[in-house]
């Protein structure tokens, strides 16, 4: 297995930022092309059934005007399904969704939703488009991607993010866990939500873990710093955890 750890940036954020004006800046695809320049390994939106940030138009333009494969975050819906045909992105993760919620708050339920679950990921697959699936670390969820034929699942790690010193552990525990069982089962594991420079070390040290996908952290940290500035440290923070995991593994 590869030691590289590829860093997937979430701009759903800046659409957040030209939304709150109803004008045109500032621009996703202008931040998607600035993310590639700093070193981001891949985009990731996430069109919500109300659109309260990327909007259809920003899907469009970012399929047809960036060279880094898209990932696009989507509900298990009939709308959202034929919008990823109709595109084709690189990938495309499916999420859980409600509509009164701020952010996304725990990870899908593949468990108790294959049913439901399972022409998405096949007629996505059959499309050619590589689905993950946005789950908790959770052993039962891990083995119903894998049943579902999800080629790649995200861990969510809201629940990390936000541990105090009592719990950190145990949840760092957790997600080590579901990426060694990720591999086992033949996924490819990636990982995100709330992960900060505070915090995003111990997770980029787990080896089986592929890539993450940060978004909310890195536009706010740019509104300080800039976009390139934000992208660069998280890199360079992933990559120093990562090497120093290949190092221990080796001494």
């Amino acid at each position: 297995m590869s030691n590289l750890l590829r860093l997937g940036v979430n701009i759903d954020h800046v659409a957040t930022i030209r939304n709150a004006r109803g004008i045109a800046h500032p621009d996703p695809t202008r931040a998607a092309r600035m993310a590639a320049e700093a070193g981001a390994d891949g985009i990731t939106a996430h069109l919500r059934e109300d659109r309260r940030h990327i909007s259809d138009e920003d899907i469009e333009r970012l399929s047809a005007q960036i060279e880094l494969p898209l990932n696009l975050e989507m509900a298990a819906t009939d709308e959202m399904l034929a919008i990823a045909l109709r595109h084709r992105p690189h990938a495309a993760c499916i999420v859980p969704e409600k509509r009164e919620e701020l952010t996304t708050e725990g990870g899908l339920d593949a468990h108790g939703g294959e049913n439901h679950l399972r022409r998405y990921v096949d007629e996505m697959v059959q499309a050619g488009i590589r689905v993950s699936l946005f789950i908790d670390p959770e052993e039962r969820q891990l083995v119903a991607a894998h049943r579902l034929g999800a080629p790649v699942v995200e861990l969510h790690t809201g629940c990390y993010a936000e541990a105090g010193p009592d719990t950190w552990e145990a949840e760092l525990q957790r997600l080590a866990s579901a990426a060694a069982l990720a591999d086992d089962l033949g996924l490819e594991c990636h990982a995100g939500h709330g992960l900060s420079y505070d915090n995003v070390g111990a997770v980029a040290a787990i080896t089986n873990v592929r890539e993450l996908n940060i978004g909310h952290f890195l536009i706010g940290e740019a509104i300080f710093g800039g976009l390139d500035s934000a992208i660069k440290r998280m890199r360079a923070l992933m990559d120093q955890a990562r090497a120093e995991a290949a190092g221990s593994r080796s001494a």
